[in-house]
């Protein structure tokens, strides 16, 4: 139960002859100058914590009610004293009444309380307990039900004490939480989620995620760790809701695939289908808060970012598992109590488990969305470099040259028989039979050098396997510069770069389009960091920007992000 209490906070709310007081909520205020020692704080704070597990929170009482303030203390002193933990800040009886609270309390409203049992609190002159309005997410925390649980806990850790299955009352043996038991459901019962359940973490630390401004739940996919906030109210099924939701998005790679795009957004959008998937399969109970959208079925989380991109008012205002405007899937591993090292390589360990647990997925539990089973299939295959692509892009839309025979060159071979003709392979020298390609190149000032050496080395490397001799390049600044035809072995390195203004491609673009001596079926490759115009191309067409940048437009033609 002290899991889910907050941290004791000193705060000048508290009477000056008290020295702690206690809220619905389970935020501990103590006096802000008061000194003792550890037993005794030990003992005031189990006092505090004992009155919530009683149900004493709870309880509707007149203002002011001496008599059930004064049984309230007895029951709790009654209790504390049997557990012979810390050291009475107050003077205690010698014996308590054998009566329960209430019927105590009426007792006294008749005929007054006794002085020795006035001052049992630890509040002094005030209740220990205050009513206090519950702004968490979910539902208020049932005390009672937390403190049955922990008696109930420490009554089954001490008979497997007893029994020898375990070395002492302090060592966990497996955690009882709702969230360990919703984790552990999806290893013994779920497949399809039970390796990634195997491979995660819950981290369930109130102060961490206080700090961190988690409501409910966050995940790293770097460090395989799922961030549960205790003092979130949830079901089992709840909890197994949220389970499932962290581990998809860590397994589905949502932290890296959010590329040039707003990362808020995208962590919605990728909520948005996650949930939509987890309804669809049964998956656990949507807590109070959840995004769903049924209109969104189907779509892919890319297709649903680019469309809540458009009421940008609207979904900056939606909450997360973490909060509103916050993301739950964190591109970091948050600091935290007995934390071990890093782990390494877990991409490889969630591809392999999610395809595995579709592998063994039991078709009586129903049918998985199309939409997730796509995804799954798709970490079989991850996609190709930026270059492979590059590459398939050459192959596909600029033909090489073929190669005929002609007797009127002889065969390199032909020493081997000088008396049998053999033919060599020669290339064609007509110009209009050569391929060739137009490059519309970026040379504003944002552009990175770099970026442009991969880019224009790749082009060079592709072009002479594809034997094309030359290349029509247009750089692009605040105007466009035709540099004819270049050989493709000074594109790579002996091109000299014009201008450094800012960025309008639609011209260069233009200018190839409407150039007497560029193919009409020429392909044009676009070289940008993706700050610039918006351009339209009305042949075919391929980009390459840096990974992480994005088009203020959407492409046409294929887009290739150099690493």
């Amino acid at each position: 139960m002290a899991d889910w209490a907050h941290s004791p906070q000193r705060d000048d709310s508290c009477p000056p002859d008290g020295w702690a007081t206690i809220d619905s909520n389970g935020q501990i205020r103590t006096h802000r100058t008061r000194r003792a020692t550890s037993e005794e704080w030990s003992w005031v704070f189990a006092h505090l914590l004992i009155h919530l597990g009683l149900g004493h929170a709870e309880r509707d009482l007149p203002e002011p009610d001496q008599a059930a303030g004064a049984a309230n203390d007895v029951a709790v002193n009654r209790y504390l004293q049997s557990l012979k933990l810390g050291t009475p800040v107050v003077e205690l009886p010698p014996d308590f009444p054998a009566m329960d609270e209430d019927a105590l309390a009426r007792q006294w409203r008749r005929t007054d309380v006794p002085a020795e049992y006035e001052r049992l609190g630890v509040a002094g002159h005030a209740p220990d307990v205050r009513t206090a309005r519950w702004n968490g997410w979910g539902k208020p925390p049932n005390w009672g039900e937390l403190f049955a649980a922990g008696l109930s806990a420490a009554a089954a850790a001490a008979v497997e004490v007893a029994g020898g299955a375990r070395s002492s009352l302090t060592a966990r043996s497996g955690g009882r939480d709702k969230w360990d038991l919703a984790l552990g459901w999806f290893v013994s019962s779920y497949p399809l989620l039970g390796a990634i359940a195997a491979s995660m973490t819950v981290v369930a630390e109130a102060e961490l995620a206080r700090s961190w401004d988690i409501r409910v739940a966050a995940v790293n996919a770097s460090a395989g760790e799922i961030y549960v906030n205790p003092l979130a109210s949830l079901t089992l099924s709840e909890w197994r809701f949220v389970m499932a939701h962290e581990m998809l998005h860590a397994a589905l790679r949502h932290g890296e695939r959010v590329g040039g795009r707003d990362p808020y957004l995208w962590n919605v959008a990728a909520d948005l289908v996650i949930n939509g998937w987890l309804l669809e399969m049964g998956v656990g109970t949507l807590p109070d808060g959840g995004l769903y959208d049924p209109a969104l079925k189907g779509m892919s989380a890319e297709e649903v970012y680019d469309r809540i991109t458009t009421d940008l008012r609207r979904y900056r205002k939606l909450a997360t598992l973490r909060g509103v405007g916050l993301g739950d899937v964190l591109g970091h591993p948050l600091p935290h109590s007995g934390e071990a090292a890093r782990g390494a390589g877990l991409d490889d360990i969630y591809r392999r488990a999610l395809s595995t647990g579709l592998a063994y997925h039991d078709p009586a539990r129903g049918t998985l969305p199309a939409g997730l089973v796509e995804e799954i299939r798709a970490l079989d295959h991850p996609p190709l470099a930026w270059d492979a692509q590059l590459a398939r892009w050459f192959e596909e839309h600029v033909p090489a040259v073929e190669k005929t025979r002609t007797y009127a060159r002889a065969s390199r071979r032909q020493s081997g028989t000088p008396d049998i003709p053999r033919p060599g392979w020669i290339r064609p020298v007509e110009l209009e039979r050569l391929p060739t390609y137009g490059v519309v190149l970026d040379t504003s000032g944002s552009m990175d050098r770099e970026l442009l050496g991969k880019a224009l080395g790749a082009i060079a490397s592709y072009s002479r396997a594809r034997d094309v001799p030359a290349a029509r390049v247009v750089y692009c600044d605040a105007a466009a510069y035709d540099a004819g035809y270049v050989p493709v072995d000074d594109i790579a390195g002996r091109v000299k770069v014009h201008g450094r203004g800012g960025t309008v491609l639609q011209p260069g673009v233009d200018l190839l389009e409407r150039a007497d001596d560029f193919p009409v079926h020429g392909p044009i490759l676009l070289i940008t960091d993706g700050q610039c115009d918006v351009v339209r191309v009305r042949r075919e067409h391929a980009w390459l920007i840096p990974r992480g940048a994005s088009l203020p437009f959407t492409a046409k033609g294929p887009v290739f992000r150099v690493d």
